[in-house]
């Protein structure tokens, strides 16, 4: 597999890791919005959310939790930003899942997760609702 955060994962592509364990890997993003922008990821390949096994996500998440500690106590930001681009629309440049742990302070200049898109929806949010909870599978 050519996938460039497998190489990173499995240390054949150096970087700069704050933090790891058996699954995941947290490293400072090369192009960073702010002092301390981390990037998570499972060190298994998964392209998307969609594609982590089930019994994986919580593992992931306490990783993405214990690195935005980890930032918290030596940075001490006022704040995180924290998010996942999914597929190529919505900005994700590496097809291996991964989570933006963005530190951020009073007057950075940075706007809120809703700044990210702005096209409310053309349908009743009732039916959007219907829609949602029909399809949803018992699990």
């Amino acid at each position: 597999m050519d996938c460039l955060f497998c190489k990173i994962a499995h240390h054949e592509i150096p970087s700069l890791v704050v933090r790891e364990d058996a699954d995941t890997l947290a490293f400072l993003d090369i192009n960073p919005r702010a002092a301390g922008h981390t990037v998570v990821i499972p060190k298994q390949h998964a392209a998307t959310l969609l594609d982590v096994p089930r019994e994986a996500l919580g593992l992931f998440w306490q990783a993405v939790q214990a690195t935005a500690l980890q930032l918290h106590t030596v940075l001490q930001p006022d704040g995180f930003t924290i998010g996942v681009n999914q597929g190529r629309c919505a900005g994700q440049a590496v097809d291996h899942l991964h989570v933006h742990i963005i530190p951020r302070w009073e007057g950075d200049g940075g706007g809120s997760i809703h700044t990210v898109v702005n096209a409310p929806p053309t349908e009743e949010l009732a039916k959007i609702h219907e829609k949602i909870v029909q399809s949803n599978p018992k699990s």
